[in-house]
């Protein structure tokens, strides 16, 4: 009689990016082994923090997993051996405690839980609620496992099962599988993109860079790529399923340019409505790639990180200020949408020289600007250096940083609300259009403006980022506007603000099009013509040079592109 093998994890939003792609790998790795395809029956069973019954609590929500999971086992596992059951955990950073916690609830039963994942991988030996934890990709350590487990206990009864696997290492570190052998959760049928509104895509893995910060940092500094076959026919059922969007996860995408080129072109003849996301190195962007780019529907998110080449240099990430300069250049150039990372708390970062990077990424013109506070991940470099460059963390997930030798606590609460009203301000409120255009006219830089903006509007930051359903753009434009009208009054230049304010209007209204395919109506003081020509830009010279011209315009698909009429 078969065991049944029951691989979960526990996701924060049901979304493509939250695809539980690390559970689904190792869920068909078991089905397809030859060690474990004969003695085992493979289920996927995952949990969401947005479910509807999922306990606010977290030892609620640890005892809600494992007796739902003991009811999925149950329902799925009439046929066979039920009180023998293994159950294999997907864990990360944010949902390490709440696993464990419901892997020892299981053992408790007598039940095999063993751990893998990146939080796993990063730090095997610290988490002891689980029998077994794996280190590294475990599509061939986890069936390897499962296998020894099952033939040293032939009976497999559920205190022999429990008592005589403990025998065994209970710390298991993988070695990197051929890419060649392993099988797709997505051709296999085991999770269904199309359920998550996505997909996350693996083309390769490993990274040829040594950031200290990252899981890759004490890896062998190698890419691995999967096969185009597979490749190929994961397209194919991309395009079969309809699928609307895909993430790429490869850590630097443009790493290897010929095969980026080629697998661009394979995707604009496979899927060439689905939207697409990248991560990708600017310095690495040159003409002929960035054109491929604008043969699909897609973002590149870059990782700026810092602005501070010292800074950098710390955390081993090579960084040419002109190469960079000149990559985002031509991506604006071709019109590609790409937005930019950055981190506070990094060794070497002061506040001052956090702002300058926060002034020099706007300046770039990013679509979105993400701004985020470092972890002292387990197993990175950094992790191992912490210490000796004087810097505090916390001790247990998320691992962020509360002070370094330059960044004391104080300025990580001023990055902390700098981040907030970038992304309310900035990101959600879709500014990118016009944003550097005013900073101008008021004579902020970027992260100036954003600076004032959460000190008058700290309750509407503070919302924003906590709330579920977040604030629409027609709301937050409201806001922009109010703030920015108070702002051109206390600095003496309310004579600019009717340009400013039809600029944000216009493009604010033209972003909602590009969204929803909906008309949208809009009054403005000044002819439409101009205030979408490249006159905007400077709102100091459109003002002084440009008579006002009452009229009101309708946005509108135009095969499949927004336009607008005087209406």
């Amino acid at each position: 009689m078969k065991i049944p093998v029951i691989c979960t994890t526990l996701l924060i939003e049901k979304s493509p990016q939250a695809l539980p792609l690390g559970a689904a790998c190792i869920a068909t790795a078991i089905k397809h082994s030859s060690v474990t395809k004969d003695l085992c029956d493979v289920f996927l069973k995952t949990f969401c923090l947005e479910d509807s019954d999922f306990p606010k609590d977290r030892e609620e929500s640890s005892i809600y997993i494992a007796d739902k999971l003991l009811e999925f086992l149950s329902a799925k596992a009439k046929s066979l051996k039920f009180e023998s059951a293994i159950f294999c955990f997907s864990v990360f950073v944010w949902n390490s405690i709440v696993l464990e916690a419901a892997a020892n609830i299981l053992r408790k039963k007598g039940f095999v839980c063993i751990a893998g994942g990146p939080e796993i991988t990063a730090h095997p030996s610290f988490y002891k609620g689980f029998d077994y934890t794996v280190s590294g990709e475990g599509e061939l350590s986890v069936p390897n496992l499962i296998g020894t487990i099952i033939s040293k206990n032939q009976n497999f009864s559920n205190e022999k099962a429990f008592n005589n696997s403990k025998a065994l290492d209970t710390v298991i570190i993988s070695s990197a599988p051929d890419l060649s052998v392993i099988h797709s959760p997505y051709l296999d049928g085991i999770i269904d993109p199309a359920e998550y509104g996505g997909a996350l895509w693996e083309l390769a893995r490993g990274c040829p860079f040594k950031c200290a910060y990252c899981y890759e940092s004490k890896g062998e500094k190698t890419v691995r790529l999967f096969p185009m076959e597979r490749i190929k026919a994961e397209l194919e059922l991309f395009a079969k399923k309809n699928i609307p969007q895909v993430f790429v996860l490869d850590p630097t995408y443009n790493v290897n340019k010929k095969r980026a080129v080629e697998l661009l072109r394979l995707i604009a003849s496979k899927t060439p409505n689905t939207f697409y996301y990248f991560e990708a190195r600017a310095e690495l962007i040159d003409r002929e790639l960035a054109r491929e780019f604008t043969r699909i529907p897609c973002a590149l998110q870059i990782g700026l990180q810092s602005a501070n080449e010292e800074t950098l240099r710390l955390v081993n990430r090579p960084f040419d200020k002109k190469k960079f300069i000149r990559g985002i250049s031509i991506l604006n150039e071709e019109g590609i949408t790409f937005g930019l990372d950055l981190i506070f708390g990094l060794p070497g970062e002061t506040f001052c020289s956090f702002r300058n990077g926060i002034d020099f990424a706007v300046s770039q013109y990013p679509n979105n600007l993400e701004i985020f506070c470092l972890s002292i991940l387990p197993g990175t470099e950094l992790y191992d250096k912490a210490d000796s460059l004087g810097m505090l963390y916390e001790k247990a997930p998320p691992y962020h940083v509360i002070q370094t030798k330059s960044f004391s606590t104080e300025d990580m609460k001023k990055a902390e609300r700098l981040s907030k009203a970038c992304s309310y301000f900035y990101n959600a409120g879709r500014a990118v259009p016009w944003f550097n255009s005013v900073c101008r006219v008021l004579k902020y830089k970027p992260s100036k403006l954003f600076e004032i903006f959460y000190n008058k509007y700290s309750e509407v930051c503070e919302r924003d980022c906590t709330a579920c359903d977040h604030a629409s753009h027609e709301e937050i434009q409201k806001v922009q506007l109010e703030f920015l009208n108070l702002e051109f009054k206390e600095r003496n230049l309310i004579r600019y603000y009717k340009a400013a304010e039809d600029i944000i209007k216009f493009y604010g209204a033209i972003s909602r099009t590009t969204d929803t395919g909906k008309s949208e109506y809009v009054s403005l003081n000044y002819d439409a013509e101009y205030v979408a020509s490249d006159y905007a830009s400077d709102i100091c010279y459109f003002t002084e040079h440009l008579k006002p011209k009452k009229n009101r315009i309708q946005t509108f698909l135009n095969k499949g592109q927004v336009d607008f009429r005087n209406v």
